[in-house]
């Protein structure tokens, strides 16, 4: 098994800096929070927080993503106790710029990101990928963009991991890399004034492991600048070790705060 090393997220300057020369600049920035606290008979915290900003320039648009989730729940030991546990921890970090090609039809993207996850199939993972989007669908108050492109995939398999190379050795703690094809769905609805609904399908195909998502959120207004957030999110990974399970599954409720 071959070694290979995260990618740093650094070559996402080079969008920052093809875009300095820009004159004019737009910001929107959105910070998320939900917190679950229960007690009683059953004692678990959730902590969910995300911070989201977009950047709009003469022929770039940007966005910039930082999320992380944290989880800790009331676990029973075999001789009758009970301790509270980490039972999840994940850091998501994302850049994109698009290279406007035109007014909203089309553009190239550079996509980079890095999640670190404590608990899922894979410890860490790591994805650069260029391409070409096309607004495929637009009405009145909702569009489909549609993203493909080719990239590169670093993953390192978690340390307790029961997965076997094709020698039958344990992969747990050991790293690699392969060419992948992404490829991205995102549908924006504004359904009136106060409710706005997200759909967003995106897979990450590669010969060892292929990565689907599903972002389904439901949002609400509250005030011009508060929002509040119902998301049911989805992640199936083809090809988990043994003791992982290949689907994990999100229900939130959040509330978005606007700058």
């Amino acid at each position: 098994m071959k070694k290979a090393y995260p990618i740093p997220l650094i070559f996402t300057l080079a969008t920052a800096t093809a875009a300095a020369g820009e004159a004019e600049k737009n910001w929107q920035i959105a910070s998320e929070l939900g917190i679950i606290l229960t007690s009683g008979n059953t004692e678990s915290s959730t902590l969910k927080g995300a911070i989201t900003a977009k950047q709009e320039l003469q022929r770039w648009r940007n966005e910039y993503k930082f999320e992380t989730l944290y989880k800790k729940d009331e676990v029973s030991r075999d001789d009758g106790s009970k301790e509270n546990e980490r039972t999840s921890e994940r850091y998501f970090a994302s850049v994109q710029g698009n290279y406007k090609l035109n007014e909203d039809s089309s553009y190239f993207f550079v996509y980079g990101s890095h999640l670190s996850d404590y608990f899922g199939a894979y410890r860490n993972e790591s994805v650069l990928s260029l391409g070409y989007g096309q607004r495929l669908l637009k009405g009145e108050n909702y569009y489909l963009d549609g993203e493909i492109g080719p990239g590169y995939k670093y993953f390192e398999y978690a340390k307790d991991s029961a997965a076997l190379d094709s020698k039958g050795n344990l992969l747990a703690g050991t790293t690699d890399g392969e060419v992948i094809a992404l490829g991205k769905l995102n549908f924006h609805w504004d359904i009136n004034e106060f409710v706005k609904f997200r759909q967003s399908l995106a897979m990450e195909y590669g010969s060892t492991n292929t990565k689907s998502r599903s972002e389904t959120e439901l949002m609400s207004k509250l005030s011009d600048a508060m929002q509040m957030k119902l998301g049911f999110y989805v992640t199936h990974n083809s090809d988990v070790a043994d003791d992982k399970e290949n689907t994990d599954t999100e229900t939130l409720v959040t509330l978005i705060y606007n700058f």
